[in-house]
């Protein structure tokens, strides 16, 4: 019966153990109660090392992640092999009739090899548990991920029991050996896992032109990664993959030279992995591989001038950017219409003819870029940023939601980014989704800028933008004279003195005065609505954009410092002429001047103490710090202008809608009693119009379009409101709120947005013109 039991625990099964077997009852006829008990426990060992011998094998051969099969292979060759390894211990001790184990008369204790496996026991139901979640412990039943089985082990590690944590230890040495594997190919050498890509915690996405962008998936990184790690860790591959980078380490120039010190630096790394430990070793390889490739490729003056380049047109710093582009649009769309009316009817074909077409779209911002170099004037000097901004921005005719998603990793979180991609603002300058953004990031920008950053700035765009053309189409109303005052004046001496003269200054006068009562609430409600979206601009423009653009390119200033006094010991006659250069201004360095110089020694060594200096300046900053400081200077903006509050975009937008609709119906209104006025003075007829039937139909729709334009202006008012009053709201502009849903933390190493107006400032310069949207009778007819 021994014979029996030991083959039965090295993995063959035994009848003499098995209970459901019918031919294991004339087995066991023999065997005492007693002896039954012992042998129950020895069949569920044996029962266990079979279960996991066959699963092992199955997780070894098809489990999609390589984390899983390495720890799957750890429990095969270190602790099954550990327990075969017992089992012949043990047959060697009866062998050799040890007295551990045989008595007198070479009788062998049953009891006494039984306690040999009990320790056995706990160890193994364990790592069947381990097994089983590591085929069903996903979502849905399925296999779990790599994150997901070392969050498990890592736990265990806290079970209170000596074996189970040292069992753990080895399993989580493995399953982090190999998941660090992976990301050392990553990090080292910008490769991807080609057997386990869906497993992977950086995705690719095909952007646009074909381009390929990485994106990070935070659900698929250990506990032990935190999300600035996980950053630095996009960064650094997106880098090697980058062209310029890839070309520069295929050449042999500043090429993997230093991939052995970033290979000894990991190998320091001691298991389970800590989060202090993991993060200084990226950040070493991060700046190591700033120092030694990417030094030469992006200097401080080219990212100054991209981000100049978003603040002057995209945030609207130009404001005759703005305006041309609000009027050509507006001309583009007048003259499609008027085209459309002016065919005869059998060749007409439906809307086709005022379809918004791409051609068009460029044309218009072709005229844009004219009438802004014709407003330069006699100017001497030709104004670089319009080349750069002519050469690199596009208006595009896009869908309602954008193609390639705003993801996480980016400036926003995921609440936060799917409510910027559902802004619908970009339908309102050509009534078609229509956005402004640039041709392609050039590189090495792209190293800076992503296409997600690249949408924000448009989304922003298309928001300012529609304020100031709002804020432009009302202005542009008391351009039309004849609405205002007498036009024509009435007819003077002599011809006012005669009797036709004077029947002819009557009639003026009553025109004038019917149409100054028709007109006065809608000059009411316009003046309302100018009032309002001339102070939301300010605020939105004074205080906000200019407000965090002046704080980010202070922070860019420092940068440029720091660069520029890193680089004074190495050449003197550099550094003569960057101390004579004035050093509050960004970009004012030499042309070969970058950000990523040689940083003191001393510096690096984490214990040493520096003495303080008093013209001591910040260590020069690299690519991946630029670029999160960056991210968080959008995601500041994007909350400070009110983006990510959907009960307030919404109400803007219906106000936007409408006040669109009053000024359309406005024009119609002016184009009809023009044409009544042709009609009675000069005696030119339309034949295929009735005048005074539009008239009658279009005064109700003014007086509707003025309810609809004050009602909406109340409902924004109150909407700010209410989010002065949210202090969920408020801990996010305080800095509060800067973790997503997956727990993801932004931040800019160092970049702290300073601290703007909310949005009391705001309500109290709207409550100043406290009548909006509160006294109806201010707006009725008199």
């Amino acid at each position: 019966m021994l014979h029996e039991i030991l083959l039965s625990l090295s993995g063959h099964p035994s009848p003499i153990l098995r209970i459901d077997d019918v031919s294991s009852a004339y087995a066991r006829a023999g065997i005492s109660p007693a002896e039954r008990d012992l042998l129950s426990s020895i069949a569920h060992l044996s029962d266990l090392h079979i279960k996991l011998l066959s699963y092992v094998s199955q997780v070894c051969a098809s489990h999609p992640s390589m984390v899983s099969r390495a720890v799957a292979t750890t429990i095969e060759l270190v602790h099954l092999a550990e327990f075969q390894r017992k089992v012949l211990e043990v047959e060697s001790t009866i062998l050799r009739e040890d007295a551990e184990l045989v008595g007198a008369y070479s009788i062998v204790s049953l009891t006494a090899v039984v306690a040999e496996f009990t320790p056995w026991t706990r160890r193994m139901e364990w790592l069947w548990e381990v097994v089983q979640y590591m085929l069903k412990g996903g979502a849905g039943g399925e296999a779990c991920t790599a994150p997901q089985l070392i969050g498990r082990l890592r736990k265990e590690l806290q079970s209170g029991y000596v074996d189970i944590e040292e069992t753990a230890r080895s399993l989580v040495r493995s399953a982090e050996m190999a998941w660090l594997k992976q990301a050392s190919a990553w990090i080292l050498y910008g490769r991807l896992p080609t057997l386990e890509a869906e497993g992977f915690f950086i995705r690719t996405t095909d952007g646009e032109n074909e381009s390929k962008e990485y994106i990070l998936e935070p659900s698929l990184l250990p506990s032990f990664v935190l999300p600035s790690t996980a950053a630095s860790m996009l960064f650094i591959g997106k880098s090697l993959n980058h062209p310029r980078v890839r070309a520069t380490l295929e050449s042999g120039a500043r090429g993997r030279d230093h991939v052995s010190a970033q290979l000894r630096e990991l190998s320091r790394l001691t298991f389970p992995l800590e989060s202090p430990s993991f993060s200084k070793a990226i950040n070493s390889i991060r700046l190591s591989l700033s120092r030694n490739t990417l030094q030469d490729l992006l200097p401080l003056e080219r990212v100054v001038e991209i981000l100049q380049l978003f603040r002057d047109y995209f945030l609207l710093a130009k404001g005759e950017f703005a305006m041309t582009l609000t009027q050509e649009a507006d001309e583009k769309s007048r003259n499609r219409w008027r085209r459309a009316d002016n065919l005869a009817y059998e060749q007409r074909d439906g809307l086709s003819n005022v379809a918004v077409k791409q051609g068009e779209v460029t044309r218009v911002l072709a005229r844009t870029w004219v009438a802004m170099g014709s407003m330069q004037g006699l100017h001497s000097e030709e104004d670089e940023g319009i080349e750069l901004a002519r050469d690199l921005l596009r208006l595009h005719l896009t869908k309602s939601k954008p193609a390639t998603p705003l993801v996480l990793g980016s400036a926003m979180s995921r609440p936060s980014a799917n409510t910027l991609a559902t802004t619908p603002f970009r339908n309102l300058l050509f009534s078609v989704p229509v956005v402004l953004t640039l041709s392609e990031i050039p590189s090495p920008l792209d190293m800076f800028l992503s296409n997600s950053d690249l949408q924000i700035y448009t989304v922003i765009n298309s928001y300012l933008l529609s304020i100031r053309r709002a804020h432009i189409r009302l202005t542009d109303l008391w351009k039309m004279t004849s609405l205002r005052r007498h036009y024509p004046a009435p007819p003077g001496p002599p011809l006012g003195s005669t009797r036709a003269g004077r029947e002819q200054v009557v009639l003026l006068r009553n025109r004038h005065a019917y149409r100054s009562s028709v007109m006065r609430s809608a000059w009411v409600t316009c003046s309302a609505a100018a009032f309002f979206f001339a102070e939301t601009e300010a605020y939105m423009q004074s205080e906000v954009v200019a407000g965090l653009w002046d704080d980010f390119n202070s922070w860019l200033a420092k940068g440029d410092t720091a660069a520029s006094t890193a680089s004074t010991p190495k050449t003197s006659a550099r550094g003569a002429r960057l101390a004579s250069s004035k050093p509050d201004t960004p970009g004012s360095g030499a042309d070969d001047e970058d950000i990523w110089l040689d940083e003191s020694p001393t510096s690096e060594q984490p214990g040493a103490h520096q003495p303080a200096e008093p013209h001591a300046t910040p260590a020069p900053r690299d690519p991946e710090s630029l670029s999160t400081a960056h991210r968080t200077y959008l995601r500041s903006l994007s909350r400070h202008l009110l983006l990510t509050q959907t009960p307030f975009t919404e109400a803007l937008y219906s106000l936007l809608v409408s006040v669109d609709h009053l000024v359309a119906t406005v024009h119609r209104l002016h184009s009809t009693w023009s044409s009544m006025d042709l009609e009675t003075d000069a005696g030119v007829l339309d034949a295929f119009s009735d005048l005074e039937a539009d008239e009658k139909d279009i005064i109700p729709a003014l007086r509707g379009l003025e309810e609809s334009v004050r009602c909406s202006i109340g409902e924004v008012i109150e909407s700010l409101r209410e989010l002065e009053l949210n202090s969920s709201f408020a801990a996010e502009l305080e800095g509060d709120g800067d973790l997503d849903d997956d727990g993801a933390a932004f931040g800019g190493d160092g970049y702290v947005p300073r601290r703007i107006g909310g949005i009391n400032r705001l309500l109290m310069k709207l409550d100043f013109g406290g009548w909006i949207g509160q006294r109806e009778d201010a707006f009725a007819d008199s």
